[in-house]
């Protein structure tokens, strides 16, 4: 009798641990990757950034081994920290954080779950990390679109020597900008140049700082902003007719309010984004040791303001193209 008491006890203990195994068994998505992706806002340069990383991580892996669950935050942090938080309770396997916003909502919502950020500047400003090495260490890494600020602040000087005055425009609600045009600035002054500091809060003060920026000084130079990216035909429309040029951050912003830029390709930037993302995933790095990437510049200008302003391209900038 014992000996059968003993057997129905083993069998039970089988059948709890089969039942145990089988709920944390996988479901019909066995294999298949969840990628969370927080997009500040939806303009040119993000959105390419976006695809480039679908397109490597889907080359890497299989279309049928990866999910990825898009939400734009239409341009405010608030939704980007309720975006990362859902991902989290989700359980995705990787968070992609395109913009420093995105990037420091991901980073507040987890410490455990890989976080890549991209179209993120400065990774040492956006997290508050001192004296940064270009390691961030933990969960975090990714890539950045910073182009070198010493030649954007050579640029504006190359294409206008005779300016005396720039004006620097920027939301100060992205710390990145602040960093950009505070480096910008000093480049400048170093130069005998006065610049000033433009800032607006949101797209509804932009107008009015940039008529003023416009009318006190002889260029303005935004950087790479995303408040800046969704507003460019504002500042075209107020600058274009006072006959003032603005010198940009990156290609998308030049595209539709700026003279010239040093610019990268935000696709090619997503899609080192998602090969970092790939080896991750597949556990062939640890994204604790990965440093931040960048990518090349190139130098552009945009054909049509440089003819409505008069200015003569200057040799070794190739034309942005412009959809037919």
């Amino acid at each position: 009798m014992k000996t059968l008491k003993l057997l129905a006890l083993v069998l039970a203990s089988v059948m709890m641990l089969t039942m145990l195994v089988g709920c944390d068994a996988p479901d019909a998505d066995d294999g298949k990757y969840v990628v969370g992706i927080c997009q500040l806002t939806e303009h040119v340069a993000l959105d390419a950034a976006t695809q480039g990383f679908k397109d490597a991580l889907v080359a890497a892996l299989g279309e049928e081994n990866v999910e990825f669950d898009y939400q734009s935050a239409q341009g405010d942090s608030n939704t980007c920290s309720t975006i990362c938080n859902q991902f989290v309770s989700d359980g995705v396997d990787l968070i992609l954080a395109n913009a420093t916003p995105a990037l420091q909502a991901a980073a507040a919502a987890t410490n455990e779950i890989p976080i890549l950020g991209t179209s993120v500047t400065e990774y040492g400003v956006a997290l508050e990390i001192d004296d940064f090495s270009g390691t961030v260490g933990g969960n975090i890494s990714g890539t950045s679109d910073l182009a070198p600020l010493d030649k954007q602040a050579d640029m504006i000087t190359e294409w206008f020597p005779n300016a005396k005055k720039v004006a620097l425009l920027y939301c100060s609600a992205e710390a990145n900008s602040q960093y950009q045009v505070d480096e910008v600035k000093k480049y400048l002054e170093a130069k005998d140049i006065e610049a000033t500091l433009y800032s607006f809060a949101d797209s509804n003060d932009i107008s009015a700082v940039c008529t003023t920026a416009a009318n006190e000084n002889d260029v303005i130079y935004v950087p790479t902003d995303n408040a800046v990216a969704d507003n460019t035909g504002i500042i075209d429309n107020i600058c274009r007719p006072m006959n003032k040029p603005v010198i940009a951050g990156e290609e998308g912003i030049c595209k539709g309010c700026g003279v010239a830029t040093l610019s990268i390709s935000y696709y090619d930037l997503g899609k080192t984004t998602g090969e970092m993302a790939a080896k991750i995933l597949k556990g062939e790095a640890d994204i604790a040791d990965m440093k931040i990437e960048y990518t090349d510049v190139t130098k552009k200008y945009n054909e049509d303001i440089c003819t409505a302003l008069g200015v003569t391209p200057i040799e070794g900038y190739v034309a942005i193209e412009t959809a037919e």
